[in-house]
């Protein structure tokens, strides 16, 4: 079993906002996985499925996004699957916008739900998928950066990332973090 979680927050407010990636990728791998969200678990809209006869979940915690911890941990409690198993998919301002980076472990970064997520699991060691979303300019304070949405001028790399990063966790879910990071992490 692999459960795939995208964070973002709740409602049509914060839908199409940078720190709602997660959710959008999340959506990308759903239509890919020809399945939807129609499930309430969780505190998460889940969409249960099948890859290569092995169970996947995928994720997207109705919390917001510095809540996202509690929703992960009941999710691998209930599933009993081993933090390894799982696939954390954030923004990230720290990479150039549209630039992926997987990882197996490692720290928050300064995400706040991934954050959440460490702290609830009482683990850094799952693999986690950033999207970036690049820094915010001038003296912009971070977290209005974050709830704001990309700018028209940034959409066709934004969807292009958005796909690339449905198909590397995909990839994850075939053959692993380590072959998944060899092949996306350029």
């Amino acid at each position: 079993m692999k459960i795939v979680i995208g964070i973002g927050n709740p409602g049509k407010k914060y839908q199409d906002t940078r720190h709602n990636v997660g959710h959008r990728i999340l959506d990308c791998l759903a239509e890919r996985l020809n399945v939807a969200f129609t499930k309430s678990k969780f505190s998460s809209l889940i969409s249960e499925t099948k890859v290569n006869d092995n169970g996947v979940v995928l994720m997207k915690p109705a919390t917001y996004v510095n809540l996202t911890g509690a929703a992960v941990a009941e999710a691998v409690a209930f599933f009993n699957v081993p933090v390894g198993d799982i696939l954390v998919v954030c923004d990230d301002m720290n990479l150039p916008l549209g630039r992926l980076r997987l990882r197996k472990s490692g720290s928050s970064g300064g995400h706040n739900g991934l954050n959440s997520v460490i702290e609830r699991l009482g683990a850094k060691d799952f693999p986690r998928l950033r999207f970036g979303i690049d820094r915010p300019a001038h003296q912009m304070d971070p977290a209005d950066y974050v709830l704001s949405r990309f700018g028209k001028g940034d959409a066709k790399t934004v969807q292009e990332a958005v796909d690339n990063a449905a198909d590397a966790a995909l990839f994850w879910i075939t053959d692993g973090i380590e072959a998944c990071m060899n092949k996306y992490n350029v």
